[in-house]
């Protein structure tokens, strides 16, 4: 019997890690350099997911939560307006939903020369 409910167990996990959402890519890229600051970033997401929070870190600054504004529906394809803090490294991070109820987050960085 155990080694029935192990193998319905190795079996349902990666199921499950499959369903998260992942992100497909970001704008600006993951470590990019760029000469100017963009107007706003972007996220793209293999599945459905809805954004809870975005912080954007800068250099010495304190970090700040960026307004989502009506975005905070279930998609794929997210932009959110980023405000200039000059030239420096800027970190952006997010955290949201799955429409499976999981939690998840990550982050991406570029830099501004």
């Amino acid at each position: 019997m155990k080694k029935i409910i192990t193998l319905a167990l190795v079996v349902a996990l990666p199921s499950g890690v499959l369903a998260h959402s992942k992100v497909e890519g970001t704008t600006p890229a993951n470590g990019e350099t760029m000469a100017a600051v963009p107007f706003e970033i972007g996220l793209n997401f293999d599945k459905d997911i809805r954004l809870t929070r975005v912080k954007m870190e800068h250099d010495a600054n304190p970090a700040v939560n960026l307004e989502l504004g009506d975005q905070t529906k279930f998609g794929q394809e997210f932009t959110i307006p980023l405000p200039s803090k000059g030239t420096g490294t800027y970190v952006i991070q997010w955290r949201g939903l799955g429409e499976d109820g999981h939690a998840m987050q990550g982050e991406f960085s570029f830099t501004v020369e």
